[in-house]
């Protein structure tokens, strides 16, 4: 078994699995809904719900989403009602570790006096009067007091989750950005990313081996960190076996971003960046003012595909990436000429296995088109430190002063000084999800170690300037 960072994670990936094992041998799915439900799900087995039957059912809706989900709504992530728990939220609570002490804190902080005391001297608050700022569970010595919160809800720093009047998880597509945070941080795996993993099946059978039309895999940067079982080369080499014929590392198009994002920032004076869709789609529903702002370049993944694109317009470009915000990118009317589908890393593992590949036992064959500037955008403050680069290669007197910011609670606060235009910084680097694109929800695994990882193989890149890669694809 492969190692992820949860159960979550291992069922959705033997659903991925097994649907694709069926759909390469040419078997209706639909057919063997019962039949892939009941080999995940074995009699005997402790069950995770009151019965196996309502577990089966489960997985049948997780083969709907490894199917593509709900064809009527066009997001990305969808909450599975049946597995939704329907979590209890209560807000701020006193536990049994108050105390009942004598200094009374959590009273002191509180300036909606939504604090009182009972019999026993502990502490009682009044949801009648409280706004759960949160000054009380501060101020608790012994911390006694709770925020009880969703974990999906928590997780979702667009605010885009809550509620349904039915119990249930429901999510704001007006808010949502595709980001995937609350899919890796629910405890039931009930908000999914919905796959895309058939349609690549179709594409790589209908090329009759790459004859009729080639298939490429544009993999992202980011992929260094997570096949740790396996070296870079062999991971290249297991794609080829899976039926890709081009290998592009999407750090081409990186370093040809920066290259022209540095233009870009020099010719504006204040610029943010465009490479993560979560981050840039999260400015468009929160920040408008702030559009014309966003860099004009295409993201890394639109960009390396453009030029494939412009080569080869028979052939199908597929990006491999940790982001699921990717697969509503590549659907945008600026994209979808350029990649033809979009999955995820915990996908790939799931067509490894579903083939048989043991990509740990295959030859290596090396990659290396881009520049450690390009293979750093994996991480937070990669893309800025590309531009940066970029901009002293070119020999530009502009002076680039960069903020670099993961996760959109902290995305949130520089935008609003940018639109206030209290932001002393020219450029602003967003990440939506933490540590950068190596936080990605679609990664098998999350680790600050990743960030050495990605270090490392930047530093082992033959190609030292980006101005050089750029006057490769020029020629």
């Amino acid at each position: 078994m492969r190692k992820f960072d949860s159960n979550v994670q291992v069922l959705k990936y033997k659903v991925l699995r097994e649907v694709a094992r069926h759909y390469w041998e040419g078997e209706e799915i639909f057919s063997v809904f019962n039949e892939i439900a009941n080999e995940i799900v074995k009699k005997g087995q402790p069950s995770t719900s009151c019965c196996i039957y309502k577990d089966r059912a489960k997985v049948a809706e997780r083969i709907r989403i490894a199917l593509g989900g709900n064809r009527k709504n066009p997001n990305i992530i969808e909450v599975i009602d049946l597995v939704c728990d329907e979590c209890p939220e209560s807000g701020h609570v006193v536990t049994d570790l108050c105390r009942g002490c004598l200094a009374h804190a959590c009273e002191a902080s509180c300036r909606l006096n939504a604090i009182s005391f009972g019999k026993d001297n502990k502490a009682i608050i009044d949801k009648s009067k409280c706004v759960e700022c949160g000054q009380c569970a501060k101020a608790c010595p012994y911390s006694a007091i709770n925020n009880f919160i969703r974990p999906c809800v928590r997780s979702c720093k667009a605010d885009a989750i809550h509620m349904a009047e039915t119990g249930e998880a429901e999510i704001d597509y007006e808010k949502c950005v595709s980001c995937g945070a609350c899919v890796t941080q629910c405890p039931f795996g009930a908000t999914v990313d919905k796959s895309y993993i058939t349609n690549l099946i179709d594409m790589i059978k209908g090329s009759e081996g790459n004859t009729k039309y080639k298939v490429n895999a544009i993999i992202a940067p980011a992929f260094v960190s997570q096949f740790d079982y396996a070296t870079i080369g062999q991971v290249i080499q297991g794609l080829r076996e899976l039926g890709f014929e081009g290998i592009y590392e999407a750090a081409q198009g990186a370093d040809l971003v920066a290259y022209y994002e540095a233009k870009e920032l020099e010719e504006k004076g204040f610029l943010t960046t465009s490479c993560c869709p979560a981050f840039v789609e999260y400015i468009e529903k929160n920040f408008p003012d702030l559009v014309p702002n966003i860099s004009h370049n295409l993201s890394p993944m639109g960009t390396i595909g453009k030029i494939i694109k412009d080569e080869d317009p028979t052939c199908k470009n597929i990006f491999i990436g940790p982001c699921t915000a990717k697969k509503a990118e590549f659907q945008l009317e600026k994209v979808k000429d350029y990649i033809d589908c979009v999955i995820t890393f915990e996908e790939l593992q799931a067509l490894f296995d579903s083939k048989d590949i043991d990509i740990e036992n295959l030859e290596s064959t090396p990659i290396d088109d881009a520049t450690p500037f390009g293979r750093g955008f994996a991480k937070s403050g990669g893309v800025a430190a590309a531009v940066v680069e970029a901009l002293i290669e070119q020999g530009s007197d502009f002076v680039p002063d960069t903020v670099a910011v993961e996760g959109l609670d902290k995305c949130k606060p520089v935008l609003m000084r940018a639109s206030r235009g209290m932001l002393k910084n020219n450029l602003i680097e967003g990440m939506a999800c933490a540590n950068g694109c190596i936080g990605g929800a679609g990664c098998l695994s999350h680790t600050d170690k990743h960030k050495v990882v990605i270090d490392q193989h930047a530093r082992e890149a033959t190609h030292k300037e980006i101005t050089k890669v750029v006057e490769g694809f020029s020629k």
